[in-house]
């Protein structure tokens, strides 16, 4: 071990020794934005175990190989895998019509292209979550970024759940906890690359979504979707401005009202809640930014390092110590972009990231592998949801600073894949790229030229979303020059996209169909704080359907589970075929019993109703949060205006592969196995999908 990681195993000793938790909230924002709320302290005991893993690798390498299990042969050396997510199907093959991607026309011919049937909802952590265990959610247990926790109905992340320690003993103005927190994978399900793992297969895995916590298994992963910011949050930007605006709360970050004087600006960037030390609130550092009269030579000042900016444009990563006790430090990373100076002065900050050199909870496997690649390309996002579509949404930035941060994020990831491709000679080499799925979000307005939303610029911004599938094609074709001669590329998405125009508010059709009550003293709260749960039958929250309140199931359900059945049927059936009487739409194409789609062992933890919303349409914002609004339907206003939480027949993936396949349409489920058999690994009996090579 290296003299440096060393070090840190004392550093995180240290910190687990005074650090204490406290606890959880979840909550909903718009689209992908979905934010985590708990003490960060919580998981550098498991930093402390993940030490102790690897102190022991060496011994137990040894003994593998002395056990020295032959690795099986397959059609394949080495198979490739690019994920573009919510790359669209049509829009790829209107677009290679047109001449656009003669990369992916060349994959097409050479090998083959199909659209690629999604899940049920077709919701990236629940379709990501089918593509690595080849399961449908009834096994794999993810059915939206978060789910309602039955006893309080209160939302909570889906995938991962922090559980603190609840006993601490006091020591002056600190608190030690007394037993081990958890950090904990909801998802359920073997990922391929852990079963390839068992046969003496090798895989790196970068930014997969729904690998965090990472995974112990025979290879490199970096995790992805529901890593936290160092607040815990999925994503709390800040903004300092000296102009005086009404909110200081925004969704998905904060705004700071700073002066200026004399050319310059002073601030403190907020971190983690220091739960160590009483009284103590969030650890800040403080900064300051000056310039010259002619704007010019401006210099950002913070904990020793002085930082040259320009005005609109990102800083490199800046690095930060967030100190909360004695030896206790949790470091992360920014970007500043500056706005503007005078005469308003206005500076967005982007949410603090993990560092991925000084990591303050696994994010990696191994542990140090995040160490390893910050070494190799320097500083990058490890947030999950790295794409600050919120502050787009709240016009904090601008279009073309969202841009350019996609754009940042996507090369950083080509620079991983293409290290991983050159380390990884034989086995399993994933990367999914976000920067599609984020642009189709936020650019679809103009893609289609949705007028009720926000167009500044059109003709700017028009080709934003064919930009990026252009990008994606020259990507595509960098790789295929590094392919050897018993290589298997596949290029797949997890979904396509439609517009989103308008919202449908399920709980106001529960509301108006008799199935769900208010409480006689509402107040307009989020959460479903405004249900009368002695009367309400059933219930919405997040984006992908509705629950029942059912008796022994929910803390005050009143559905009897005898009558689950017939009443999932009804609301199903009356569900389907609901038109928009103001546009004359058919707004939902059908209601989906997930009883009568899927099995599995965990049936009871998805919603009992899946809404199969048509093209143009979704959960409205506030139906997503669990706010009673009362009206069914409104203009979706917002900028993230493409969508693809909608009936999954409307949305399929797509599917390259360099090599031909067998067999009808391919599905999501299909290309755990499929990459396997490639391996000339058997898939597990559990597997629900089939080889798509040679029709196992």
């Amino acid at each position: 071990m290296s003299k440096k990681l060393r070090i840190n195993s004392l550093k995180y000793t240290a910190v687990f020794l005074v650090f204490l938790s406290c606890p959880a909230l979840a909550y909903i924002g718009p689209g992908a934005g979905f934010a985590f709320m708990s003490s960060f302290l919580v998981v550098f005991a498991s930093i402390f175990i993940a030490i102790l893993i690897l102190l022991t690798a060496p011994v137990r390498i040894l003994i593998k190989a002395l056990k020295g299990k032959r690795k099986p042969s397959g059609i394949a050396d080495r198979v490739i895998v690019v994920g573009l997510d919510g790359l669209d199907p049509g829009l790829v093959s209107s677009m290679i019509g047109e001449g656009e991607l003669p990369n992916f026309r060349r994959l097409k011919d050479e090998g083959g292209f199909s659209p690629l049937a999604t899940t049920c909802p077709p919701i990236s952590p629940v379709a990501w979550s089918s593509f690595m265990t080849g399961v449908s959610p009834a096994k794999h247990n993810i059915y939206d970024f978060l789910t309602p926790e039955r006893k309080t109905y209160f939302p909570v992340l889906s995938s991962s759940e922090i559980k603190p320690s609840e006993k601490f003993i006091r020591i002056g103005q600190y608190r030690i906890p007394v037993g081990k927190p958890s950090l904990r994978l909801l998802r359920k399900g073997k990922p391929f690359w852990k079963v390839l793992g068992e046969n003496g297969i090798f895989s790196t895995v970068i930014r997969v979504p729904i690998t965090f916590p990472p995974e112990k298994f025979s290879g490199h992963l970096l995790s992805a979707m529901c890593v936290p910011d160092v607040k815990g949050t999925q994503g709390t930007f800040a903004f300092y401005t000296s102009v005086d605006y009404d909110a200081e709360i925004y969704e998905g970050g904060e705004r700071f009202k700073v002066e200026v004087e004399n050319r310059s600006v002073a601030g403190r960037l907020t971190g983690p809640a220091n739960t160590v030390k009483e009284g103590a609130g969030a650890a800040s550092i403080p900064f300051r930014i000056s310039w010259k009269e002619d704007e010019k030579a401006i210099l950002l000042r913070i904990q020793d390092q002085k930082i040259k900016l320009e005005l609109n444009e990102y800083s490199e990563w800046v690095q930060l110590k967030f100190r909360m006790g004695p030896r206790a430090v949790v470091y992360g990373i920014c970007r500043f972009y500056l706005k503007s100076v005078e005469p308003d002065f206005e500076l967005y900050v982007s949410p603090v990231n993990i560092d991925p050199e000084n990591p303050a909870l696994p994010i990696s496997n191994p542990v140090n592998y995040s160490i390893y690649m910050s070494k190799m390309i320097g500083s990058y996002a490890t947030l999950g949801l790295a794409e600050d579509t919120w502050a787009l949404n709240e016009r904090i930035i601008d279009e073309e600073a969202f841009l350019k941060q996609c754009y940042l994020n996507h090369r950083e990831r080509e620079k991983m894949l293409f290290l991983a491709l050159d380390r990884t000679k034989k086995g399993a080499c994933v990367c999914v790229f976000d920067s599609t799925d984020r642009i189709q979000h936020m650019f679809w307005r103009y893609h289609e030229r949705c007028e009720h939303q926000v167009l500044d610029g059109y003709d700017v911004y028009k080709d934003a979303v064919r930009n990026i599938y252009r990008e994606s094609d020259r990507l595509v074709g960098r790789v295929m020059e590094r392919m050897k001669k018993k290589d298997v590329l596949i290029v797949m998405s997890d979904h396509g996209f439609k517009s989103f125009r308008r919202g449908v508010d399920v709980n106001a059709w529960l509301e108006k169909n008799g199935y769900l009550f208010r409480r006689k003293d509402a107040v307009g709260g989020s959460w479903l704080r405004d249900v009368d749960w002695s009367r309400t039958k059933a219930y919405a929250l997040g984006l992908a359907g509705i629950y029942l309140n059912i008796k022994g199931r929910e803390k005050q359900g009143i559905v009897e589970p005898a009558e689950a059945a017939s009443l999932r049927s009804e609301i199903a059936g009356k569900l389907g075929g609901l038109v928009d009487e103001e546009t004359g739409e058919t707004a939902v194409l059908e209601g989906y019993d997930l009883y009568g789609v899927m099995k599995g062992p965990y049936l009871e933890n998805g919603p009992d109703v899946i809404v199969g919303y048509n093209k143009g349409y979704r959960a409205s914002w506030d139906c997503a949060v669990g706010k009673l609004s009362g009206k069914l339907f409104e203009n979706n206003t917002k900028s993230w205006s493409g969508d693809h939480c909608v009936d999954p027949r409307l949305v399929p993936g797509c599917f390259f592969c360099s090599t031909g396949i067998n067999g009808n349409r391919p599905g999501m489920v299909d290309i755990a196995p499929s990459i396997m058999d490639l391996l000339g690994v058997k898939p597990p009996e559990y597997i629900e999908g089939r080889s798509l090579f040679s029709g196992n």
